[in-house]
């Protein structure tokens, strides 16, 4: 039984680039739309360069989460994969998908996780810090920031030379080969 996936983005789409390549052409998990709150998201062109079906939605209609529901369930939605989303997902939401939305965050959490943690602000607080690695967690999401059940996590050295983009760069790099096979297990082995 093939398992579909929705990816939620709000940014350039790099993440959700990889999973859809990767997704493409696979015998049992496949990307059925992509859901946004940004109209002119990256991630935007690279569904519809992919044929893959994009919704946009403002950010009070994603507060709600009613529309999208509707939405989610019409196109029979398995799994909701985060990727570069920047709301928080609505309750009702997390309720009927639970254990069935997986999100990426670019730190080790519980390090540097919470409300209003996420991209370029993460690399800055582990550069100021001095922690010496870094790295991502890809965990399932719940009704609190970063506190869902952690399915996996990888690392990387943080040197005290590095500036915040270059954290940011290795970081990135451990989401692009780790994110994509971390959802391919967890989905093959629920």
């Amino acid at each position: 039984m093939n398992k579909l996936i929705t990816i939620f983005a709000s940014g350039s789409g790099t993440n959700a680039a990889a999973l859809i390549t990767y997704f493409k052409h696979h015998e049992s998990i496949s990307i059925n739309a992509v859901f946004t709150n940004k109209e002119n998201a990256g991630v935007v062109e690279i569904g519809k360069s992919n044929q893959i079906p994009v919704f946009f939605y403002p950010n009070e209609v994603f507060e709600k989460g009613d529309e999208l529901m509707r939405k989610l369930n019409e196109i029979k939605t398995d799994y909701i994969v985060l990727a570069g989303f920047l709301r928080k997902i609505p309750k009702n939401i997390v309720r009927a998908f639970s254990d069935k939305i997986i999100n990426i965050h670019p730190s080790l959490l519980p390090k540097h996780g919470g409300k209003n943690m996420y991209g370029m602000r993460v690399h800055e607080v582990v550069q100021q810090s001095g922690d010496k690695e870094t790295g991502i967690t890809i965990h399932l999401v719940n009704e609190e920031y970063d506190k869902g059940q952690i399915l996996a996590q990888f690392s990387c050295p943080v040197t005290p030379e590095m500036n915040a983009e270059q954290i940011a760069r290795a970081v990135q790099e451990l989401e692009h080969e780790y994110y994509k096979s971390t959802i391919e297990k967890f989905i093959q082995h629920v």
